[in-house]
C-alpha cells in the first residue's frame, strides 16, 4: 500500500540524486555536441585515411551497446593504468556513444546546405574557417536542432544505465532505498515522475529554441 509519509521522507534523497543525473546529461551532451561535429568533419576530410578511419569509428561505436562501452571505460581502463571515477567514466561513455549519432545528424545538416552557398563562399574568397563558421554551420545546424534536442532527451532517459558502473543517480538511489526499506513502489514511482517532468520540460524548451532560431 502507498505511504505518503514514506514518499515525502525519501524525496530529498532522490532530488539530490537527480542533480547527478542532470549534470551527467548536460556534460555528456556537451561532449557529444563537440565530438559529433569533429567526427562529421572528419568524414568529410579529403584525406581518405582520415575519412575511412572516422567512418569506422562511428560505425563501431553505433554498433556496440552503451553498457559495454561503459564497462570498458570503467573496468577495462584500469588494466592500462587509467582509473576513472564513476562520474567521469559515465560522462565520457555517454559523450562518445552519442557523438557517433550526432555526427550523422550534423552530416545530414551539412549535406542539406545548398551547393550555391559553397560556391558563393569560394567566389568571395572566404577562408575555410570563415566559410564553415559563418556560412555553412549556421545553415546546417538550424534544421537539425529538433533532432539534437531529441537526442538530449534520449540521453537523459538513458542515464539510469550509469548505475551499472556504480554512479549514484536517481535509479540507483531508488534501488538502495528499496533494499533498505523493502518499499520499492514509492521510490520507483518518484523516479518515473521526475523523469517525465524533466523530459517533457526539456521538449518544451527545445521547441521554443527551435522557433526562436527559425524566426531569426
Amino acid at each position: 500500500m502507498w505511504s505518503w509519509s514514506f514518499t515525502w521522507s525519501i524525496l530529498p534523497q532522490i532530488l539530490e540524486a537527480m542533480k547527478t543525473t542532470i549534470l551527467a546529461t548536460i556534460v555528456g551532451f556537451a561532449f557529444a555536441l563537440v565530438g559529433g561535429l569533429v567526427l562529421a568533419l572528419g568524414r568529410r576530410a579529403k584525406n581518405r585515411a582520415i575519412s575511412l578511419g572516422t567512418a569506422g569509428i562511428v560505425e563501431f561505436v553505433r554498433s556496440t551497446p552503451l553498457l559495454v562501452q561503459l564497462y570498458f571505460l570503467f573496468y577495462g581502463f584500469p588494466a592500462i593504468g587509467i582509473s576513472l571515477s564513476p562520474f567521469s567514466a559515465g560522462v565520457l561513455g555517454l559523450g562518445i556513444h552519442y557523438s557517433a549519432y550526432l555526427s550523422e545528424v550534423y552530416r545530414s545538416g551539412i549535406d542539406a546546405v545548398p551547393r550555391g552557398q559553397w560556391e558563393a563562399s569560394k567566389a568571395l574568397n572566404f577562408s575555410k574557417g570563415t566559410m564553415w563558421r559563418r556560412i555553412i554551420l549556421p545553415q546546417a545546424i538550424r534544421p537539425v536542432i529538433p533532432v539534437l534536442g531529441n537526442y538530449l532527451i534520449v540521453m537523459f532517459k538513458e542515464t539510469p544505465v550509469l548505475s551499472a558502473i556504480t554512479l549514484v543517480e536517481m535509479l540507483l538511489t531508488a534501488k538502495m532505498i528499496g533494499a533498505e526499506s523493502f518499499r520499492y513502489l514509492e521510490a520507483f514511482t518518484l523516479v518515473g515522475i521526475l523523469f517525465l517532468i524533466l523530459s517533457y520540460g526539456s521538449s518544451l524548451l527545445i521547441r521554443r529554441l527551435e522557433l526562436k532560431w527559425s524566426r531569426s
